[in-house]
C-alpha cells in the first residue's frame, strides 16, 4: 500500500511539472509561424552583445519591421555553419574567454565525435540547459505517463553517459549532458533509478553492463531508457551469459568478484546491497521454466522503454521484438543529439514534434542539398512526404548549423509539422550512433599504412547492418599480401579510428560495434568495379566513388572480388 502511495505522488508530481511545459507546447502549436519569429529574436537578442552577435549584425536583423524581412536579414548576414567554422570559437571559450559565441562562459560541454580527427565539444549554456533542456526533460518524462499511467510505478533502467568526462583548459566540465540532468535531478526522481549514476563511470563495459543489470533485474523496472536499441541487445546477452552469476550476487547481497569494477564505484554499489534470496529464488523459478529468460518474463510489468526506431535501428529492434510484455510502449527516443535536443515524441509513436518555441529550424529541400544557393524554408513551411536537410540555431551558440541529417516531414500536430529522422548524409555512416566519417575512415587507412609498412592500391569499407560491423576491402600493392596481413591491416584501420572517433570507440568498446572484418581484393579491383557499374547504366563523367558506405547493393560487385 505504502509503494503504491508513493508511486502515485511520484506520477502526480511528475504530472504537474509536465503539464506545464505541455501547456507551452500547445501554445506554440497554434501559430508555428509566429513561434518562429518570436524565438529567432529572442536567441538574436539574448547574443547580440557577443562577439558573434556584433559581427553579424545581430541589432540589425532585429530591427526588421516583419517576420519575413527578419528571415531574409537572417540569411543575408549569417551564413551556414557546421562545426569546423565554430571550433575557433568554441576554442576560445574553452581558453576561459567569455562572450564570444553566447554571453558569459558555458555551464559545461558535451562531447561528440567530429568529422575530423578532433572531436566536438558542444556548449552547453545555462540558458538552454534550464530554459529549454530541463523543461523539454520534464514534458519528455510526462509523455511516457500520458500513455502508461504507470511508468513511473517501478524502478527505472537508464543508460546515460558519464556526467564527468573531462575538462576543458579553462576548468569548465565536459560530459554527457543525459549524465548531468540524472546526477542533478531531484531526490525523488533519483530514487526510481535502478542503480546509482556511479555505474557509468565503469570502464569496462561488460561490467557496466553486469552492474546495471545485477541492479534492475533484482527490482520491479516499469521503464527502460536507452537512445540505441543495439544496446538493449548487449543487455540482454549480459543477462544469458551471467544470470546465475546475477542470482547468486542477489540472494547473498553482492557484486562478483569476476567483474572489473572499480574499487571506489564498487564500495559505493555494495553499500546499496542488501540479501534478498526471494528474488533470487523467483529468478531461479523462471530459468528453470523458460531457460533463456527474457525482459518480459523477469520484468513482467515493464510499460514503457524509449528507443530510437528510425533510420536504420529497425535491424536492431526486429532482434527484440518479442522480448517484451504486452503492454509495453516501445516509444521513439525523438530527434535528439549532442547539438540539441530538437522535439519530442507525443503520440506514442514515432513522430517528432519540433519545438519552435525553443529552437529556430531552416531546412532545405533534399534535391537542392547539393545547390551552392539552395532555398531555404521555414519550419512552417514543410510539406508533408518531403525530406529535408536541418539547421539548427539555438541558445547555446550555434548558428544556422548543418545537422548533416536527412529527415522526412511525416504530418503535424496542430500547426507544427512532426518529423522522423531517415539518415546521416555527406559521407557519415552510423550504424548504431557512432558517426563515422568517410574522411575518418581515409585517415585511419593511411595511418594503418605507416605502422604496418604496407602501401594499399585501393579500398573500400562498408557498414553491415545485420551484423553490426564494419567490411573492410583492402587491394594491397604487394599482391603477395595473404590474410594474416590483411587482418593485421584491420586492427591498425580499428585502432586508429577508436583513437579518431569518440563515440566508434564507445560503441566498440561496448560491443554495440563488432570488430570490423578485413577481405583482400584482387587486382585491379577499382578498374573491375568502375566497368560494371558502366555497364549496368552509370555514366563515366558522374561516376562517383564514396570509400565508406551503407551499401549492399555495391557492397555485393566488391563480394565477387575478393581473392579466393
Amino acid at each position: 500500500m505504502k509503494k503504491e502511495k508513493n508511486a502515485s505522488l511520484i506520477t502526480f508530481a511528475l504530472s504537474w511539472v509536465g503539464k506545464k511545459n505541455k501547456k507551452a507546447l500547445d501554445k506554440a502549436a497554434k501559430n508555428c509561424a509566429k513561434e518562429e519569429e518570436k524565438t529567432l529574436r529572442g536567441i538574436l537578442d539574448y547574443a547580440k552583445d557577443t562577439e558573434w552577435g556584433k559581427a553579424h549584425h545581430f541589432d540589425e536583423i532585429l530591427a526588421a519591421k516583419s517576420a519575413e524581412e527578419l528571415f531574409a536579414l537572417w540569411q543575408k548576414n549569417v551564413p551556414v555553419q557546421d562545426y569546423e567554422d565554430l571550433r575557433p570559437y568554441i576554442e576560445r571559450h574553452k581558453q576561459g574567454e567569455e562572450n564570444i559565441l553566447f554571453p558569459g562562459k558555458p555551464m559545461m560541454y558535451a562531447t561528440t565525435s567530429g568529422t575530423t580527427k578532433e572531436p566536438k565539444w558542444i556548449p552547453i549554456t545555462h540558458a538552454y540547459y534550464n530554459n529549454i533542456f530541463s523543461k523539454m526533460s520534464k514534458l519528455w518524462l510526462y509523455s511516457f505517463i500520458m500513455h502508461r499511467p504507470k511508468t513511473f510505478w517501478g524502478k527505472c533502467v537508464s543508460i546515460v553517459g558519464k556526467s564527468i568526462e573531462g575538462y576543458a583548459p579553462d576548468g569548465t566540465v565536459c560530459g554527457s549532458v543525459s549524465g548531468v540532468t540524472q546526477r542533478d535531478c531531484p531526490e525523488f526522481i533519483k530514487g526510481l533509478y535502478s542503480a546509482p549514476a556511479e555505474v557509468f563511470a565503469i570502464k569496462d563495459y561488460t561490467a557496466r553492463y553486469y552492474a546495471l543489470m545485477r541492479s534492475g533485474i533484482e527490482q520491479n523496472t516499469t521503464l527502460l531508457v536507452t537512445a540505441n536499441p543495439s544496446t538493449i541487445l548487449e543487455l540482454q546477452k549480459n543477462v544469458d551469459e551471467f544470470l546465475d552469476d546475477y542470482i547468486d550476487d542477489i540472494e547473498h547481497g553482492t557484486l562478483s568478484k569476476k567483474m572489473n569494477v572499480e574499487s571506489e564505484i564498487r564500495a559505493v554499489l555494495e553499500a546499496r546491497y542488501k540479501p534478498n534470496p526471494k528474488r533470487a529464488a523467483e529468478l531461479r523459478e523462471l530459468k528453470a521454466k523458460y531457460g533463456r529468460i527474457l525482459p518480459k518474463h523477469y520484468w513482467p510489468n515493464l510499460q514503457t522503454i524509449t528507443t530510437w526506431h528510425c533510420g536504420n535501428t529497425s535491424v536492431y529492434r526486429d532482434k527484440y521484438k518479442d522480448f517484451f510484455p504486452e503492454q509495453t510502449l516501445d516509444q521513439e527516443f525523438g530527434y535528439f543529439a549532442s547539438e540539441c535536443r530538437a522535439g519530442l515524441v507525443m503520440n506514442g509513436g514515432d513522430d517528432t514534434v519540433l519545438f519552435p518555441h525553443n529552437h529556430y529550424f531552416e531546412f532545405v529541400a533534399e534535391e537542392e542539398m547539393e545547390s551552392p544557393s539552395p532555398k531555404f524554408f521555414q519550419l512552417s513551411q514543410l510539406q508533408k512526404g518531403k525530406r529535408y536537410i536541418p539547421y539548427i540555431t539555438t541558445f547555446g551558440g550555434l548558428y544556422r548549423y548543418n545537422m548533416n541529417d536527412l529527415i522526412e516531414c511525416t504530418g503535424a500536430y496542430k500547426t507544427i509539422p512532426t518529423i522522423q529522422f531517415i539518415q546521416k548524409i555527406n559521407g557519415i555512416v552510423s550504424m548504431t550512433g557512432e558517426k563515422l566519417s568517410e574522411r575518418q575512415f581515409i585517415d585511419a587507412v593511411a595511418q594503418a599504412e605507416k605502422e604496418c609498412g604496407q602501401r594499399l592500391q585501393f579500398f573500400v569499407g562498408f557498414a553491415d547492418l545485420q551484423e553490426s560491423a564494419y567490411h573492410f576491402y583492402f587491394e594491397f600493392q604487394e599482391q603477395g599480401a595473404g590474410q594474416d596481413i590483411c587482418d593485421k591491416f584491420t586492427k591498425a584501420v580499428d585502432q586508429a579510428l577508436k583513437t579518431d572517433n569518440v563515440e566508434y570507440a564507445s560503441k566498440r568498446d561496448s560491443f554495440r560495434v563488432k570488430e570490423p572484418v578485413g577481405h583482400l581484393l584482387e587486382e585491379n579491383s577499382f578498374a573491375k568495379f568502375k566497368a560494371a557499374m558502366m555497364k549496368n547504366g552509370a555514366r563515366d563523367g558522374q561516376f562517383k566513388m564514396n570509400l565508406l558506405m551503407q551499401d549492399d547493393k555495391r557492397r555485393e560487385y566488391f563480394k565477387e572480388l575478393v581473392r579466393s
